[in-house]
């Protein structure tokens, strides 16, 4: 230990937990999954391992170590966070999880101490989007706070689950109960056996989230609003582009690919430039444009190399392409368009990165009117019921799609400010099923335009490489308010719009 702390110059303490934490690990792999005993199952619990890392230890399958806490009864137990510092007695409804001994009471009976009180009132359990990080800011975080706020007027009792301090969505009066957990499979199941919800929101958490809606179904949980086959469907490109098909939806040219091999065949169908992207990913990690064979094979191997068995989607880059995107609220039967932004630069910066305007500046109405009907037939094709975002690219007055996603996105919070409208609180409303989109009485206030603008960080991280590319490097936003398009700070932003694109 002596030699370690030399080199890393970490404090002996953290080292000794270390080497506990490794002794500890060294024990449970002698065990298999049936012969491990109930006490050091619940002191690996205890000393913060998941269910899945227990599980890698014992060679299983996660599920099976899940089973196998409940049959030893070595469960989540949820204790009050003390607010008041042990001065006063604390009554905010803001829970943490831990494992415990139980607890013997004079008539013998063992029940672990639990402080969280289920009441017998309909509940809504809404999931938020965890630490902040590049691609999942303090939108998500507005959106989960007036997704909760409309669930409490529709008379439910709301329950967040989140685990950023920094955020409003974990203030003890946001919600009429906080879990402040991980948004992680094993705490988020546990939390909804204890609650016994009427159903989940993933549609405001951002990707973080949406993740989970395969899990939760599976497991039989309800998903409020858009139902998780339809949200597989937007992830999975090749559905989504039999989808775009069958509505005669133009898209740019694509396949899919597993292997380096496989990338390079397909190379020869597109036509380069090429832009390479991993599936299931947020704010465009490992997106990059390629423009030759060689660069093509360096990107996937390395790819592959860090998310292994992925599928790999390989679009003919639009060159020149405006970029738009629509934000929308459908209820399975109505759409309604929130807003319909145009990006500033070029088609092939990420569209976190990119400055854009509300409503766009460029368009024509032939464009506009291709861009309403593709939402609404998207909105409508893949049974939305909430929010959706749809990217587009524009070329020679044809409008083809780039991406949908079904869930809130970072520019329903910028249009809802813009407009003066609380569309998350509509959409979550819809979700619900308590309203129509066509009960609210919609009506957007803006005179001139909006600019929705990024904030770099790049100035506290020097080396970091600043050209701007499909991979999101913004870390937020501002808004930027202008009578007309002969404003100076647009005309800034317009001239400057091609400095920073990479080749």
């Amino acid at each position: 230990l002596s030699r370690i702390h030399e080199i890393t110059k970490i404090d002996m303490w953290f080292l000794r937990q270390y080497e506990e934490l490794y002794q500890l690990e060294k024990e449970i792999s002698t065990y298999t999954i049936d012969t491990i005993e109930k006490d050091l199952l619940l002191e690996a619990k205890q000393k913060g391992y998941g269910d899945r890392q227990i599980a890698h230890m014992l060679n299983c399958l996660e599920s099976q170590v899940y089973n196998k806490r409940d049959e030893l009864g070595v469960n989540r137990v949820y204790k009050l966070v003390d607010t008041c510092a042990a001065e006063f007695e604390a009554k905010t409804p803001y829970y943490y999880s831990t494992f415990e001994n139980d607890v013997e009471t004079v008539d013998g009976t063992r029940l672990p101490d639990n402080e969280s009180v289920v009441t017998d009132k309909k509940k809504i359990i809404v999931l938020g989007s965890g630490p902040n990080r590049i691609g999942q800011g303090i939108e998500f975080d507005y959106c989960c706070v007036h997704g909760v706020l409309a669930a409490a007027e529709c008379g439910y009792e709301t329950i967040m689950i989140n685990c950023n301090p920094e955020t409003v969505s974990t203030d003890f009066d946001t919600a009429d109960k906080l879990y402040f957990e991980p948004v992680f499979w094993e705490h988020i199941y546990d939390i909804i056996r204890h609650e016994k919800p009427e159903g989940v929101i993933v549609q405001l958490g951002g990707q973080t989230a949406l993740k989970l809606a395969e899990k939760l179904s599976k497991y039989d949980v309800k998903i409020i609003g858009t139902s998780y086959e339809a949200l597989d469907l937007a992830e999975d490109r090749g559905s989504f582009s039999k989808l775009l098909k069958e509505n005669n939806i133009p898209y740019p040219q694509f396949d899919t690919a597993e292997t380096a091999e496989e990338a390079l065949e397909v190379a020869d169908k597109l036509d380069f430039p090429i832009l390479v992207r991993p599936s299931y990913v947020l704010g465009g990690q490992g997106m990059k444009i390629v423009i030759n064979k060689k660069e093509l094979e360096e990107h996937v191997v390395d790819l592959l190399r860090s998310i292994p068995n992925n599928k790999l989607l390989l679009d003919h880059y639009l060159d020149g392409a405006i970029e738009a995107e629509a934000d929308a609220i459908c209820d399975g039967e109505n759409v309604y368009i929130i807003g319909i932004m145009e990006h500033i630069e070029p088609c092939g910066i990420h569209s976190g990165d990119s400055n854009a305007t509300l409503p766009p500046f460029n368009l024509g109405d032939l464009v506009m009117q291709q861009i309403k009907d593709h939402t609404k037939k998207i909105a409508l094709a893949l049974n939305t019921v909430g929010l959706i975002n749809i990217q587009f690219a524009v070329k020679d007055d044809t409008v083809y799609i780039i991406e949908a996603n079904p869930r809130a996105s970072r520019t329903v919070p910028f249009i809802a400010k813009a407009y003066g409208e609380p569309y998350v609180n509509y959409a979550t409303k819809v979700m619900l099923g308590e309203k129509k989109v066509t009960d609210f009485d919609f009506n957007p206030q803006l005179d001139g335009y909006a600019i929705k603008q990024p904030v770099f960080s790049f100035n506290k991280f020097p080396n970091v490489n600043k050209q701007l590319g499909p991979e999101m490097k913004s870390t937020g936003e501002s808004i930027l308010f202008i009578d007309s398009l002969k404003d100076d700070e647009f005309y800034d932003l317009y001239a400057r719009r091609k400095m920073y694109l990479s080749k």
